[in-house]
């Protein structure tokens, strides 16, 4: 039975996270050198930074300031996805996270952000550790309700240990700043004691591969639909869709389900239905194994701009954004191409000539080969790399940083921007800030799989997703998994 609430009570609500997408195939380990000089984000900080942003932290923040909340940021770290988390800077993250929030006690809440596909070097399950140590700090009266990445793998520790949790519903994530709103009004509900949730984690019989990942299409748009008609069932607060990142080799590993109920009745009766729904369709969220040479040459008969998809170069999943596998099949092709490599070498290089002087430049690695790109080009634009997102878009951050950045220019038209800072393509101004007409291209060449098309979908008329081979390519059974869990789709099939 619910207590009736103090309504002059003016509420205290912690606001922190440790967010990272930790790729355990990735061989460079995530330092804290990596965070420090990313997002490391203390008090007042975490506000100046995400109040305009289209970020979870950001509708948190509006929420708590529309219903005269006393937000208390504490500490905040991010950086771009990458190789498992080096242990000593683990440990220096959960130390500043306990200081931090032990500086600011008493508080009658806390607003988490957890990613969901953290791995420390000893904590292969990073997210719920912390979480698990955050809820023994605050004990079992506090409730800790916060958000999740739905490429999240998520553990019974993540959910023991907080008492809701709410993945965005898009990917790309271009809704992150309403579910920050969406779980800031449930935990005031919970303080207000409008609700008592449970919450519970069902597990699906598959990985949904990152090429089928996309929610505005099939299978993803229909399985969506289906967690929609399942809360309406009498008792469902929610059914949150994890869809899980493949490229942790970690025991939750795969797709999930947050269901957030109030009687276990109900909650049986969705499980049930979920996972029939899940055996159902099992075979529709397999990869699809296309040729990547094969599917590059349907170039020609799509109207441009292409958004090519380098999917085996995603950024966004912890590779290294220095493929030119792309660039070097279409060398020999009529088509004019602009993209992004990560190589602060060749940026070096670059700066050591005149704008508008010609020379001779070796950039990123053809992973077939191992070998660089070679081109002759004409040094077009240099900056210092920092520039603005103002719209929605994944990721939810509004300040970018990819260091010093030189944009080059072939001899046949195309452009390479040479960034010295790992930076997602999470927005077209990654470009265009460095005066780059994303119109006078056929190819525009993206290094994810869905994110990017929140950015370029307004200006392509062709989006093609290439199976290209790298660190991320996405066909999950090429990996060399040793912890996962077992039976598991597409890897079993005979799963129950």
């Amino acid at each position: 039975m619910l207590l009736p609430a103090d309504e002059n009570k003016t509420y205290r609500i912690a606001l922190l996270g440790i967010y990272h997408e930790s790729n355990t195939f990735v061989g460079t380990p995530t330092t804290l050198g990596h965070f420090k000089r990313s997002r490391w984000l203390k008090g007042e900080a975490i506000i100046s930074e995400y109040e305009d942003a289209y970020h979870e932290l950001g509708g948190a923040i509006e929420v708590f300031r529309e219903n005269d909340v006393e937000t208390v940021p504490v500490f905040y770290a991010e950086t771009t996805p990458g190789g498992v988390i080096q242990d000593k800077a683990y440990q220096v993250l959960i130390d500043e996270l306990h200081q931090a929030i032990t500086d600011v006690l008493p508080v009658d809440g806390c607003f988490v952000v957890p990613h969901g596909a953290g791995v420390a070097e000893y904590d292969p399950d990073m997210d719920g550790v912390w979480l698990s140590l955050l809820r023994d700090k605050l004990g079992y009266d506090i409730p800790i309700v916060g958000t999740l990445d739905p490429h999240a793998n998520v553990s019974e520790l993540m959910i023991s240990s907080t008492n809701a949790l709410f993945p965005y519903s898009t990917n790309p994530h271009i809704d992150q700043r309403e579910t920050g709103r969406r779980a800031a009004r449930f935990l005031l509900d919970v303080l207000n004691k409008k609700v008592k949730p449970l919450q519970a984690l069902i597990s699906a019989p598959f990985a949904i591969s990152i090429d089928k990942q996309h929610t505005e299409a099939e299978p993803c748009k229909s399985l969506y639909a289906f967690a929609r008609e399942l809360e309406k069932i009498e008792g469902i607060y929610s059914m949150n869709i994890c869809l899980g990142f493949p490229y942790a080799d970690v025991k939750d590993m795969g797709t999930s389900v947050i269901m957030i109920y109030d009687n276990c009745q109900s909650g049986e009766k969705a499980e049930l239905l979920l996972m029939e729904y899940f055996r159902q369709y099992l075979h529709d969220f397999d990869c699809d194994r296309k040729d990547a040479r094969m599917q590059l040459k349907q170039i020609n008969e799509l109207p441009k701009p292409v958004l090519v998809l380098d999917m085996g170069d995603n950024v966004g999943a912890g590779s290294d954004g220095n493929s030119t596998w792309v660039l070097d099949c279409l060398e020999n092709t009529a088509f004019k191409s602009v993209a992004c490599i990560y190589d602060p070498q060749a940026v070096k290089t670059s700066l050591e000539h005149k704008l508008n002087e010609k020379f001779p430049l070796s950039f990123g690695q053809n992973p077939e080969t191992g070998k660089p790109s070679q081109s002759q080009v004409t040094l077009a634009y240099i900056s210092n790399g920092r520039f603005v997102e103002e719209r929605p878009r994944h990721g939810g951050q509004k300040n970018y940083d990819m260091g010093k950045t030189a944009v080059v220019v072939t001899d046949k038209g195309s452009a390479v921007l040479l960034h010295s800072k790992r930076v997602p393509p999470f927005s077209s101004a990654q470009l265009t800030s460095c005066g780059i007409k994303l119109e006078n291209f056929d190819v525009i060449v993206a290094k994810g799989v869905n994110a990017p098309i929140a950015a370029y979908q307004p200006v392509c008329s062709s989006i093609l997703h290439v199976n290209t081979p790298g660190q991320t390519q996405a066909d999950m059974t090429l990996f060399n998994y040793r912890n996962r869990r077992k039976p598991l789709f597409p890897f079993e099939t005979d799963v129950k």
